[in-house]
């Protein structure tokens, strides 16, 4: 069954005057007696797709155009490692994912998912070391996935048995979402040297799951669970629990199974129907999964970015971490399409805004990194807008 909302939104000239006050690099803004920091930690990049928190305590960064950097948050210091030049940037494609080896920086890896050109657009899983200034020695994982314009992905993500996820996007075509012997439309997993695990659950292949459109977030929680987040066409924007040898139904079912195909369709392939979706979509993006104490309103949350609606959703799961319980929007409009987002140690959000991506109305220097620290603000009505889930 469809959850749906009822939202209670900030009066409209309260969002010009708050959001004028947040575009200077560096601001602080009075809610009430709650003091927010919303102050740029980088400006000036190209389309930020991914930003991740390093174990040296850097934001690790990569570009669409191929750019791959490290950025010290706390002084805004911002190094470039790397330029691929063989990066094929149209549309959505371009640089993408990124994920450290678990064990970096004492195995240096670093995993990188691209679009390149080869008789047509192609997507490719490389695997970089990590000099301390720059990154060199590409080793090829997997390579001639196909890609397309728009539908390429593509997150990453290693567990604790040391094994990479990916998820690939449908590149156009729906129906190689549910043809096991495509790569397109599914989430893959390999081992770390590109090989494929003996306990997949297609026998000799990467698919790990399946009947995926273009999931564009990708996020391990502490205890093991796998989330994801995926665009829908016009209708369902999707986030899911991954599981082994799932199948999400995608292009038979749009969401939930509702209509008498789609439960026709769900009950014949045993479909797993996701956690929660919108309509109309917002194009969910970048996912991170909150466990800190310091913004106490996101303590065990799922939180999403998205670019249509430009805004961060936060899901508040049930102690069992299986069912959302109340979703809340945060910086409506505040700053654009937001990309994605990584969350520090001590629990501080950062926010890659990505305004120059051929969708967007950027202004120099938009596209940035943006740190949000603040504390206690969950139940302020200026601030945020909540949605209770109907049961």
């Amino acid at each position: 069954m469809k959850r749906h909302v009822v939202s209670f939104f900030i009066p409209s000239i309260l969002i010009l005057l708050l959001l004028n006050n947040c575009q200077s690099t560096s601001s602080q803004v009075m809610i009430g007696a709650v003091e927010i920091d919303t102050h740029s930690v980088a400006t000036g990049l190209d389309t930020p797709w991914e930003i991740l928190w390093g174990p040296d305590n850097h934001i690790w960064i990569t570009e669409r155009p191929g750019f791959v950097s490290r950025l010290n948050p706390e002084n805004s210091k911002h190094d470039y490692l790397l330029t691929i030049q063989d990066v094929h940037e149209e549309s959505e494609s371009g640089l993408l994912g990124m994920v450290l080896h678990p064990d970096f920086p004492g195995t240096p890896y670093v995993y990188l998912v691209y679009n390149y050109y080869s008789g047509g657009i192609r997507e490719r899983i490389v695997r970089y070391r990590y000099t301390g200034t720059v990154l060199v020695e590409p080793f090829v994982l997997l390579e001639g996935i196909p890609g397309a314009r728009n539908h390429n992905g593509s997150r990453l993500v290693i567990d604790g048995d040391y094994k990479l996820y990916v998820t690939t996007g449908d590149a156009g075509n729906g129906s190689s979402a549910q043809d096991l012997s495509s790569l397109n439309g599914k989430i893959l997993r390999m081992n770390l040297d590109g090989s494929v695990p003996d306990d997949n659950p297609v026998a000799g292949s990467y698919i790990w799951s399946w009947g995926h459109r273009n999931p564009q977030g990708l996020v391990l929680t502490s205890d093991g669970r796998l989330f994801s987040s995926e665009h829908g066409p016009n209708n369902d924007d999707e986030v899911n629990l991954i599981e082994k040898g799932g199948n999400y139904g995608w292009p038979e079912v749009h969401g939930f199974c509702d209509t008498p195909s789609e439960k026709a369709f769900c009950n014949s392939y045993d479909m797993i129907e996701p956690l929660y979706t919108w309509t109309p979509t917002l194009a969910v993006a970048g996912i991170d999964f909150y466990e800190s104490d310091m913004i106490s309103a996101w303590k065990n949350s799922i939180l999403i970015t998205n670019l249509k609606a430009s805004e961060l959703i936060s899901l508040s799961l049930d102690d069992g971490g299986q069912t959302v319980q109340t979703v809340s929007t945060w910086f409506d409009n505040w700053f654009g399409r937001l990309r994605d987002l990584c969350i520090s140690p001590d629990g501080r959000v950062f926010l890659a805004v990505s305004n120059r991506d051929g969708r967007g109305s950027p202004d120099a220097g938009d596209d940035r990194i943006v740190q949000i620290s603040a504390d206690v603000f969950a139940d302020n009505p200026l601030f945020i807008s909540k949605s209770q889930v109907n049961r």
